[in-house]
């Protein structure tokens, strides 16, 4: 793998966390106004530090470290150690989706079958289960199959990730069109947020078209009210990288969209962090930046590195420099 390509893969992570930690304070707030400075302040409603990574951050960091150790996402295990480290984690932290807490909570076992045994109960319960609370987590499963062949059993693992705690399709198709997106990013250094389209069902690619063209001709403000839906966003996140120009406008848009600033920052961090790589990140950002287990941001680039470096692709071959 060339020096740019593993600065992109970096930048899907490290620009997740860092938009995660510069959304945190505004957190649940309306729109801010293009004069209004976007700054990694702390507080909000959880009361973070500055420069802290939410729940977003934390839930993906499992995911990132059984990339680095070479988790093999077509057996069941590496879920199940998946859904036991998130119950540890959600029994201290300071937030947790309500949709993930009530899923997390009725588990009877760690293990995929319990989760998504759970996850169908808590969608029947409350009638909806398409939560952005899987898709904001993903992001870090593309650094595990950038490999030739690897866009088809990526798109297989995200929805399989998604589905131990939302059970409606459409969080299932945000994290397959997110990490495949990703890891043509990481790849090629090119936006495309249509490439995985024809992993959906077919039933569904044409309303998914339609909710990408839309989002490319919108605003993330047009989305605050419903973008703890995963549609809208995703639908935030790929207007704020439609319209930003370079990484750090890009996760500012994001934040000034308002609603669910974390989150949809997290997000929009994965895809443009990995179109413009780690090292477009300001170094203000990435000294402050920290949160659960206790760690900083250098310690989470290191475990990306280690997972690039661990796992090429799912099959072994060399990644194609172009």
């Amino acid at each position: 793998m060339d020096t740019a390509m593993q600065d992109r893969a970096l930048g899907a992570v490290l620009a997740g966390a860092c938009g995660d930690a510069l959304g945190a304070p505004y957190e649940f707030g309306p729109p801010l106004v293009a004069e209004q400075p976007v700054e990694m302040r702390g507080g909000g409603p959880f009361g973070w530090e500055p420069g802290e990574w939410t729940d977003d951050t934390s839930m993906a960091i499992p995911v990132l470290e059984a990339v680095a150790n070479g988790a093999r996402w077509n057996e069941t295990r590496t879920h199940g150690r998946l859904l036991a480290a998130w119950s540890d984690w959600a029994q201290d932290a300071p937030d947790v989706g309500a949709q993930t807490r009530a899923v997390l909570g009725r588990l009877t076992a760690n293990t995929e079958d319990a989760a998504r045994a759970a996850a169908l109960a808590v969608h029947e319960q409350q009638g909806r289960s398409a939560g952005n609370g899987s898709l904001m987590r993903t992001a870090p499963l593309a650094l595990g199959f950038l490999g030739d062949g690897g866009k088809r059993p990526l798109a297989v693992a995200a929805r399989r990730v998604s589905d131990l705690t939302h059970h409606e399709d459409d969080a299932g198709d945000a994290c397959v069109l997110w990490t495949v997106a990703i890891r043509h990013a990481v790849r090629r250094g090119k936006l495309d947020v249509r490439r995985g389209v024809p992993l959906l069902p077919r039933e569904r690619r044409t309303l998914w078209l339609d909710r990408i063209a839309e989002a490319e001709h919108s605003a993330p403000a047009d989305h605050t009210e419903r973008n703890g839906w995963v549609v809208a966003a995703l639908q935030a996140a790929v207007s704020a990288i439609s319209t930003g120009d370079g990484l750090v406008d890009t996760l500012e848009r994001a934040v000034r969209g308002g609603g669910d600033t974390d989150t949809v920052a997290a997000i929009t961090g994965g895809l443009a962090g990995a179109l413009a790589g780690a090292s477009a990140l300001p170094e203000q950002w990435t000294v402050l930046v920290h949160g659960w287990p206790g760690k900083r941001l250098d310690w989470l680039r290191s475990l990306a590195v280690r997972a690039v470096d661990r796992t090429p692709g799912p099959l072994g071959m060399p990644v194609r420099r172009s």
